[in-house]
């Protein structure tokens, strides 16, 4: 136990809350969402305002995190950013020249985010990637846009139903099935923690939500390698440091790099341990020391319960121990908002997918049947991903 305490902020704290706790860190946390969860794993908490609806702002951001290290027992060892922030590098810098960052500075992320910056890089490194553009084409059929810096996949959405805007981008569509690398990145290399495979919710406004991952999942040797090797590459070119991701999709056997995520993911909860050893490892990486990764056994999946098919209203509940982001009681999620994250530890990923399903229906029967919430819902049948496409956020859960 360190017992030292660490800043947090991000849209959604929880995952790495819980992870400090479990790693004998106090998390001293600023997100937007309260849940219930995140604030039994924070030593203090402080809510981000309005951050929901409108994203992180540099005021709010700075009022939550000087009120949580004015009220901290002693200085803290620094600050770790989470989700929302990859779209606001400026910010990222003003916010290390206040706290000590532990994480990519703030070049190092527009770099990454960056789509004309990060395909000239790509193509360097011989990796493929799909063909990218600043301005759709005339033809947009075929074409997805997405938000410089978005995350969670609520920014997506085909490029002919897309707004003109300086803040996004055209990507060719490509039909596969979606993976992700998660790594711990040190300046001596990086050391690859687990694949995963990642599905989508194609429902509602937003057709390509995050719904959740299961792993570690295993490839043919030369898909893995591939992955790996194009992920070891990439953080030494851009010089990445700490817990950084990967999002590919694996178009027959060409493995095609999405995203460069240059922060500690959602896939946190399916490779952590019951010693926070990520989040450890993370400090670690970031301060030039030898990270140690957690020895997991099985499978995990985590997937997201989203207000489906109507708005929500959170009473009084018994939430399962395999449920988490736990909105407190009283709270609305509107139509198509994540509501929660439910896990499911097995022997097999496929094992794992299967209870995560049944445990996505239970909770969401459970929670509609409350008043005055009076449409039942079956949201596994909703959310979950036919078997063809298996293996591809909300508001960055």
């Amino acid at each position: 136990m360190t017992g030292e305490t660490v800043l947090i902020a991000a849209l959604s704290g929880r995952g790495l809350a819980a992870s400090a706790r479990r790693a004998g860190y106090l998390p001293l946390v600023a997100d937007a969402f309260a849940d219930a969860d995140t604030r039994d794993h924070a030593a203090h908490f402080v809510c981000i305002a309005d951050a929901v609806r409108i994203g992180l702002r540099a005021k709010p951001v700075f009022g939550a995190l000087g009120a949580l290290e004015a009220g901290a027992g002693h200085p803290p060892l620094g600050l770790i950013l989470g989700s929302g922030f990859e779209d606001r590098p400026k910010l990222i810098a003003a916010l290390s020249r206040r706290f000590a960052l532990i994480g990519n500075d703030a070049a190092t992320v527009a770099r990454c985010k960056d789509p004309a910056a990060l395909g000239a890089l790509l193509d360097t490194l011989q990796i493929a990637h799909p063909e990218t553009r600043v301005a759709p084409p005339t033809d947009a059929a075929g074409w997805l846009s997405k938000r410089t810096g978005g995350s969670g996949g609520t920014h997506i959405v085909p490029a002919a139903n897309a707004e003109r805007s300086a803040k996004r981008y055209v990507q060719r569509k490509l039909d596969g099935e979606p993976v992700s690398v998660l790594a711990v990145a040190t300046r001596r290399g990086a050391q690859i923690v687990g694949i995963s495979r990642q599905w989508t919710i194609g429902s509602g406004p937003r057709p390509y939500r995050y719904g959740g991952a299961v792993g570690p999942v295993s490839l043919t040797p030369a898909i893995d390698t591939a992955l790996r090797s194009a992920a070891e590459r990439i953080c030494a070119a851009l010089a990445l440091v700490g817990l950084v991701s990967f999002d590919f999709i694996l178009a027959g056997e060409t493995s095609f790099l999405l995203e460069v995520n240059p922060r500690p993911s959602a896939t946190l909860d399916v490779f952590d341990d019951e010693n926070g050893s990520l989040f450890r490892a993370h400090i670690d990486a970031c301060a030039d020391r030898e990270p140690r990764l957690p020895v997991t056994e099985g499978a995990r999946a985590a997937a997201i319960l989203y207000a489906e098919p109507a708005p929500l209203r959170v009473g009084e509940v018994a939430w399962p121990e395999w449920a988490a982001d736990r909105p407190a009681p009283g709270s609305r999620v509107p139509h198509h908002r994540p509501i929660a994250t439910v896990f499911a530890r097995e022997a097999s990923p496929e094992a794992a997918l299967r209870s995560v399903r049944q445990r996505l229906d239970e909770l969401g029967e459970m929670l509609y049947a409350q008043a005055p919430n009076r449409e039942p819902t079956n949201n596994a049948e909703v959310q979950r991903s036919s078997p063809e496409r298996l293996g591809t956020r909300s508001q960055a859960r």
